[in-house]
């Protein structure tokens, strides 16, 4: 049951939504031309299909501070969010660059400078607050050359479509079918599990519910990036993708595991892009199965010596799961988004998240009906959830990478999300942002938390 601490606050979040879809209901259908599907493709002979760029640099900058008033807890662990009152800032700095090196042959870099830490030094929640707040925190600024990857694409022929100068691509055309490899350093999600209306902490949703799905434990060491090759079928609806990738060689570390026989994460997802009444949708289905040198939740229960420290358990396990990505367009200007997961929640959380099982949804509307086209509002909820072994685990003392209060009174987690983007000139956005925690890492006896943020951010 819901307390009344917290009902006014979900009323709240669900008076939200309701205004966003009646706000994007009244907005008259012929504002703005009719949106095209993703990656709807254009004819070979149309004019206005880009030259090829041969090089591009861009730059971001992401300033944010985010914090909450003290909340009651009976009792606070090591691994808390902590009940006193706190604001923590972050800073974050990308310079990006692309060349083409060859027909259908392409090299990117980045360069991120990063200070500042996220609230209880990144700890206390599952679907942490702050995309912006790395596991390791930095008083001063430090930099890290997070992606260096090579890309190739091999060209069925016949239909074109448009490639834009952004980051991580260059301007030009492609084929619609296509082939496209690529390796080196980068971050899978850069590939998987992407989505249009909830993936980019910069300008959408701030919490790490929301920007991937919080039961893929996707390999990256503590910054959120590692060494990997994937493979990727595209054609005019659909598209299949294939990559493996070193994994971090101890839970969530900065060194990666450089025993690729022994430890290796694997993910394949399918994607298939439709357009019901010109509205364009997508649904991708991802699996992944990855093997590190990682404790066992019952194996660590089971032996009392342990003292609940997973770490002296370790040995080469697997970890398997499987996640549903949906995307679509309501209306013009108006989008929603689904995530459903699942994990086998046996072996220890190793890369992202303490999160088996998850359910998030919500929408992205766009502020054309009040004459701010490039303005957006979100509002997302999400339920997290942990296996049986994982939830006795906890209860017993023991700490995962995000969560361990030292005693459990086992409840989903849950997490509302609403933000305003603000377009306030060219090339700089204003966020506000509120969210609201039920359950924070799982327990009954801490919380609700009230979260709020400021972010600005620029890019070039």
């Amino acid at each position: 049951m819901i307390g009344k601490r917290a009902a006014w606050r979900w009323t709240l979040c669900g008076w939200l939504g309701a205004v966003c879809l009646l706000v994007a209901m009244a907005a008259p259908s012929a504002c703005g031309q009719e949106s095209s599907p993703p990656d709807q493709p254009q004819n070979a002979t149309n004019s206005t299909l880009p030259d090829s760029q041969l090089w591009n640099l861009h730059f971001q900058s992401t300033v944010g501070a985010q914090g909450h008033p003290s909340f009651p807890a009976e009792y606070t662990g090591l691994n808390s969010l902590t009940p006193g009152a706190q604001v923590r800032d972050t800073i974050s700095v990308d310079v990006m660059g692309g060349v083409r090196l060859w027909r259908g042959g392409e090299f990117f870099a980045d360069g991120l400078v990063w200070q500042g830490y996220g609230l209880s030094n990144t700890l206390g929640m599952a679907g942490f607050p702050n995309g912006e707040a790395y596991r390791i925190g930095k008083t001063y600024p430090d930099g890290y050359l997070c992606r260096a990857f090579f890309r190739e694409t091999i060209g069925f022929g016949r239909e074109k479509e448009a490639a834009d100068d952004a980051p991580l691509e260059l301007r030009g055309t492609k084929d619609v079918r296509r082939l496209t490899f690529t390796i080196g350093h980068f971050t899978p999600t850069d590939i998987f599990d992407t989505n249009a209306y909830a993936n980019d902490s910069r300008s959408q949703f701030m919490n790490w519910a929301f920007i991937n799905n919080g039961t893929w434990d996707y390999p990256a060491n503590t910054l959120g990036f590692t060494n990997g090759a994937a493979v990727e079928l595209n054609s005019r609806a659909w598209a299949g993708r294939l990559g493996t990738f070193q994994v971090s060689k101890v839970a969530n570390g900065m060194r990666l595991d450089w025993t690729p026989h022994k430890a290796w994460s694997a993910v394949a997802e399918v994607e298939r892009r439709y357009s019901p009444k010109r509205q364009a949708g997508a649904i991708r289905l991802l699996a992944y199965v990855e093997r590190a040198h990682m404790g066992s939740y019952q194996e660590t229960l089971n032996n009392p010596s342990l003292g609940e420290n997973i770490a002296l358990d370790a040995a080469y396990r697997y970890k398997y799961g499987f996640a549903i990505n949906l995307e679509q367009e309501i209306r013009k200007n108006l989008g929603a988004f689904v995530r459903v997961g699942w994990s086998d929640g046996k072996n220890q959380t190793w890369e992202y998240t303490d999160v088996n099982r998850a359910a998030s949804a919500g929408l992205a509307l766009k502020g054309a009906r009040w004459r701010r086209p490039e303005d957006m509002v979100g509002l997302a909820l999400v339920v997290n959830g942990i296996s049986a072994a994982h939830r006795q685990f906890l209860a017993a003392g023991g700490l995962g990478i995000t969560v361990g209060d030292g005693a459990l009174d086992y409840r989903s987690e849950r997490i509302g999300e609403t933000y305003y983007n603000w377009k306030i000139a060219k090339h700089y956005w204003l966020t506000v942002d509120y969210q609201f925690a039920q359950n924070p890492a799982y327990n009954h006896v801490r919380g609700p938390v009230d979260l709020f943020a400021l972010r600005f951010h620029t890019e070039f």
